[in-house]
């Protein structure tokens, strides 16, 4: 790579680094902990109300806040050292990587790119992931917190569509060195769309055959 120039690979999360959806493991995972079996209840009623709301065509923003309320009154120290522990326990699993996605990015890190992680998800659920695979940035949902517990609101929107786009503008903005044809984004949902045509080199992980028809262009990883 020219020393002159900075390439970014901008990844997903959810089905594209990792096999899960990492929000919802994790709910799930920590209210067990925390609250046992009521708290494994509540974690799956959310679930279920959120899987009916996107049924009936309540948009991702709105369903992404509905999470976050979940959160409200939790402190930020537990949720960040659970989030730890849930990284932990659950990479032992060899399926929780998809493989040929952590492979081409150790690649790209080893030619010298920045890989950055941009997800819906919160800094609890990704710092560990990010830290794993040496991503250099993390571009995420941020939720409110007040004197160390979460409010259950975000700041700002989230992580999301055109908001993933507008925090990648942004960072390529802010680097003089930086130009979008040389980069590179993975995403597997059509959400993931405005990033990886924001990008030289976009790559659809998975089957993804909306976001293929909406982006010809791309090359196809791990084709199911």
């Amino acid at each position: 790579m020219d020393t002159s120039s900075r390439r970014y690979v901008f990844s997903d999360v959810d089905e594209t680094l990792i096999s899960c959806k990492s929000m919802f493991d994790f709910l799930s995972f920590y209210f067990t902990r925390r609250y046992g079996i009521e708290g494994a209840r509540r974690a799956a009623a959310l679930r279920e109300d959120l899987a009916a709301r996107a049924a009936a065509g309540v948009d991702r923003e709105t369903a992404s806040r509905t999470y976050y309320r979940a959160w409200a009154g939790e402190p930020v120290r537990d949720v960040t050292r659970e989030g730890t522990r849930w990284h932990r326990e659950r990479s032992a699993d060899r399926g929780f990587y998809v493989p040929e996605t952590r492979a081409e990015l150790a690649e790209h890190r080893a030619r010298g790119a920045a890989l950055v992680l941009v997800s819906g998800a919160f800094a609890a659920v990704l710092g560990p992931i990010a830290h794993d695979v040496g991503a250099a940035r993390v571009l995420c949902t941020v939720p409110e917190e007040r004197g160390g517990v979460l409010t259950g609101e975000i700041v700002g929107r989230p992580m999301l569509g055109n908001g993933k786009l507008t925090a990648v503008r942004a960072l390529l903005r802010d680097d003089p060195r930086a130009d979008p044809a040389d980069c590179y984004a993975y995403g597997d949902h059509i959400s993931d769309l405005p990033m990886l045509a924001e990008v030289g080199h976009p790559v659809v992980v998975g089957a993804g055959r909306e976001l293929l028809a909406a982006l010809p262009s791309a090359r196809r990883l791990k084709p199911e």
